[in-house]
């Protein structure tokens, strides 16, 4: 949950005087110091980009979604909140992503695209970022199966087939699913359960 931004002409709030890093810079400045753990700070396409607060509304759909994800997670995979992953020109900490690994797998270092099946953002506020930058960022780095919990309408859009290479990456299927709906909990192409979307939003 980031605050927005557009591509070239950046709308979110960076930190006054840094040009644009790659990981391995921004991961520098980690490692040395200059950014601590309690930073609320994540790169998004090479931007450091400041992080909202969360209010009492996202803060409760996070632990609903918590409670209806972690009981039906397959062996093998990872559930991890709002833990950074690492792209090729950004690491977002997105609210929630599901990745392949066990329990020392993502010791040293963040998961990595080719590792998650599956990244939640929790939008309220940031609606219009989730759908419009996010949705670039994670479709950009092939990632399968992006979910927005949308408070603010209250449904969950799935957004899959990922069109990568486009000259702006996006995905190519949008489907919602409203409250006494039930969404397909999927992870390499395999259904794991059908759930209520009542059990994220209710």
């Amino acid at each position: 949950m980031s605050v927005g931004f557009v591509p070239q002409t950046p709308a979110y709030f960076t930190l006054a005087g840094f040009r644009r890093l790659t990981v391995p810079e921004y991961h520098k400045l980690i490692e040395i110091g200059i950014l601590a753990e309690d930073d609320r700070v994540e790169l998004l396409e090479g931007h450091m980009v400041m992080k909202m607060p969360p209010n009492p509304p996202h803060s409760n759909v996070i632990t609903n979604t918590t409670e209806a994800l972690v009981h039906r997670l397959p062996n093998g995979w990872r559930l991890r909140c709002e833990q950074p992953i690492t792209l090729s020109d950004s690491e977002p900490e997105p609210d929630f992503v599901l990745a392949r690994g066990d329990r020392a797998t993502f010791s040293a270092r963040h998961p990595e695209a080719k590792e998650i099946g599956l990244v939640v953002e929790v939008a309220d506020s940031s609606l219009v970022v989730d759908r419009a930058d996010m949705s670039r960022i994670y479709a950009r780095a092939d990632i399968p199966i992006y979910w927005i919990i949308n408070v603010v309408d209250r449904q969950i859009e799935v957004y899959t087939h990922a069109r990568p290479n486009d000259p702006t990456p996006a995905y190519g299927s949008r489907t919602d699913y409203k409250l006494g709906a039930s969404i397909p909990f999927v992870l390499d192409g395999q259904t794991i359960a059908l759930i209520a979307v009542d059990e994220f939003l209710g």
